[in-house]
């Protein structure tokens, strides 16, 4: 299974490493990542591996969102089946 991560925020040094970071604490692997800045603004998309998780989904995502808050920038983790869902509309 795989989800979708995006981060987005004010520019900082560090965005990266600590998103990267999280996935590694939790045991999602990231097999594609894309990033871009717009004047000040930061923009990611991470597509991350689910097998090795240390902990359930939910947990996860959570996790995400609430270090992203804690970092200053917003994290939404996506779970693929949404986007499968999506298509079947």
């Amino acid at each position: 299974m795989k989800a979708v991560v995006t981060v987005t925020g004010r520019d900082k040094v560090g965005i990266i490493a600590e998103a990267s970071g999280l996935c590694a604490k939790y045991g999602a692997n990231i097999i594609d990542i894309s990033q871009t800045v717009m004047k000040e603004y930061f923009a990611m998309i991470m597509l991350v591996e689910l097998e090795g998780l240390s902990c359930d989904f939910s947990c996860f995502a959570e996790g995400m969102e609430k270090a992203g808050e804690e970092c200053g920038v917003d994290i939404r983790v996506m779970h693929e089946d949404i986007f499968n869902t999506m298509h079947k509309i």
